[in-house]
């Protein structure tokens, strides 16, 4: 378990007045690391600090001379066009820049004029990538979505045998992903219309998102050499929401016999800002239940500490936006709320099962749960594929409109908050695009 310090009380408020809004994603408590430039992309990336609807710039900060020499080390890369060299610094100098950057911000902190002048609105910013990321890997970890979605693709199929034993993954495409607010054009590709047809090359007609929870590495392992679970917490920088959208009838043609390929690889977009992992320590929780029934875990993925506060208590919600009936406006409904505590394995696990061949992570590489389904209530959802039931049971919204899968012009938006009695409520920003037409 993380000990919590001073930069979690929840008494703390900043003298910037909207991080104390009590329904604000970046409060004092937060602090998430982003990469952003002017307005419309004018100028080089520049690394940042989100707290309330303002942005520090960390470079503009260091000239200021106001960080001690520890805090300081930590923000020698302020003005790196991506986060991977600060996630590569010791932990503890990660800790007294978070320590330093919280004792500025808050109410009685001293300079306030000369740290104001760092700030910037988050609205004359453009976000960008916040990480250079070198390997995507997807897990399969959720018990629900697992179960469902095998059944819908195979009646009365079960739960594959290997899933209690070791969390499921692929290794993605690093290039094709993108930042929050990034448009995901239609693919196209091979779409065997019928069982019994002949494949047509064509846009999917059932594009789909999957809500995700991401992970990055701070410092990776050699080549030949495991991470012990007991030691992942220490690799992991922080999280970030991930959505990986799928093309369902690309992917149903060619995952024959070898797993997802182009049905995936078109995009998956990541939220701008990443809640560090020190940041989370009062969300840590229990990780989910076995169930009477569960085998017992070799013992590289068994450990007390990961028993006791692997879990991550956030709660994702997912809101879809479609074009009104006379195309002027838009409906808005939120269709899905998520539990990511309920996943099977923690991250942790993820973690040092994927290092447990000798595989070499390295910094800035991506890591994410795949779909959070959370239950067998429609809500508990984390896809189309299974709130629709494969396209059986349609979303209705309202003035008529219903949904299946997503159609051009259709704006999906993941959002997450950690909320727990006692502690200060922290979010992640949004997972957000919009689906334009194929070329």
């Amino acid at each position: 378990m993380m000990t919590l310090n001073e930069t979690h009380d929840p008494a703390l408020e900043s003298w910037v007045p909207s991080a104390n809004a009590a329904d604000t994603d970046f409060p004092i408590q937060n602090l998430p690391f982003g990469v952003f430039v002017g307005k419309g992309g004018a100028g080089p990336g520049r690394i940042g600090v989100a707290i309330g609807d303002q942005v520090l710039d960390l470079a503009a900060l260091r000239e200021t001379g106001l960080l001690s020499a520890d805090a300081a080390a930590a923000v020698s890369c302020a003005g790196d066009p991506d986060l991977n060299r600060l996630m590569d610094i010791d932990s503890a100098d990660l800790a007294a820049l978070r320590l330093a950057l919280s004792r500025l911000l808050r109410r009685d902190g001293r300079d306030t004029e000369r740290v104001a002048a760092c700030l910037r609105p988050a609205s004359s910013v453009t976000l960008q990538m916040p990480v250079r990321v070198g390997n995507f890997t997807d897990f399969y970890t959720s018990i629900h979505h697992a179960i469902t979605a095998g059944q819908l693709m195979r009646p009365g199929g079960t739960l594959a045998p290997n899933f209690r034993h070791l969390p499921i993954a692929y290794h993605g495409r690093a290039s094709s992903i993108v930042v929050d607010g990034t448009e995901c054009r239609r693919p196209s590709g091979q779409i065997r219309p019928a069982v019994d047809a002949d494949p047509i090359y064509a846009p999917t007609a059932r594009l789909d998102f999957e809500a995700e929870v991401g992970f990055l590495i701070r410092r990776g392992n050699r080549l030949g050499e495991s991470i012990a679970l007991s030691d992942a917490p220490a690799h992991v920088f922080g999280l970030c929401l991930v959505n990986d959208w799928s093309a369902r009838d690309i992917q149903s043609w060619e995952a024959q016999p070898l797993g997802p390929f182009l049905g995936k690889s078109f995009m998956t977009t990541m939220s701008a800002w990443i809640v560090t992992l020190e940041a989370l320590a009062p969300f840590r929780c229990a990780a989910a239940g076995r169930g009477t029934d569960g085998p017992a875990l070799l013992p590289y993925l068994d450990d007390p500490a990961d028993r006791a506060y692997g879990g991550l208590d956030i709660r994702l919600a997912v809101t879809l936006q479609v074009p009104a009936a006379d195309r002027r406006s838009m409906v808005r409904r939120q269709i899905a709320k998520l539990e990511f505590a309920t996943q099977y394995w923690t991250i942790f696990q993820m973690l040092a099962h994927h290092t447990s061949n000798g595989c070499n992570l390295k910094t800035g590489d991506l890591l994410a749960s795949g779909t959070v389904s959370s239950g067998t209530a429609p809500e508990a959802a984390g896809c189309l594929f299974e709130l629709c039931r494969n396209g059986k049971e349609p979303v209705r919204m309202d003035d008529g409109i219903v949904r299946t899968f997503l159609q051009d012009g259709d704006e999906l938006s993941i959002t997450a908050r950690c909320e727990r009695p006692g502690v200060r409520a922290i979010g992640f920003g949004q997972c957000s695009g919009r689906i334009v037409g194929a070329r």
